[in-house]
């Protein structure tokens, strides 16, 4: 399987959440399988406490985030057709995030989220993201993320 981040061109690889070329990022990695389906897995360390055992929510987000970016490259990728090659993985951007807490996030534990694109439109996919730590359903979320041009990087 192909984690979609490690195949952005150099440009779009400094993501804090995803960025393979960012030395003190979280370097996230959205996989996807034969059902369409979206998984990445992050162990957080101590550093993101919110309070002593539990995930500070921030991160949370943030998980949820880079993982629906992730997903929806994936899914640009497929709909196009596109055989996903070094440097060539299409690059998207959240244009809108929501995030629902159910249970806390328990430290120490393997998280996994898992993301379902719902829709594809053009430039724009909208993703629902469950994450999971063990059994249990901590949070859930949707993405709407755009494809990036490549103009978007001379609009500084």
């Amino acid at each position: 399987m192909i984690a979609i981040q490690d195949y952005y061109a150099d440009h779009f690889a400094v993501c804090y959440g995803c960025g393979r070329l960012n030395d003190k990022g979280l370097h996230i990695k959205t996989f996807m399988n034969d059902a369409g389906e979206t998984e990445t897995r992050y162990t957080p360390d101590d550093k993101f406490n919110t309070m002593e055992g539990f995930v500070y929510g921030g991160l949370l987000a943030s998980l949820v985030d880079c993982h629906g970016t992730g997903s929806a490259s994936h899914a640009i990728a497929r709909d196009k057709g596109l055989n996903i090659e070094p440097y060539n993985a299409p690059r998207c951007v959240t244009a809108s995030l929501h995030v629902n807490y159910h249970k806390p996030t328990p430290m120490g534990v393997e998280l996994r989220l898992k993301g379902v694109i719902k829709e594809v439109k053009g430039r724009k996919v909208t993703v629902g993201v469950e994450l999971w730590a063990g059994e249990v359903m901590c949070v859930s979320g949707e993405v709407i993320a755009v494809e990036v041009l490549e103009a978007f990087t001379q609009t500084k």
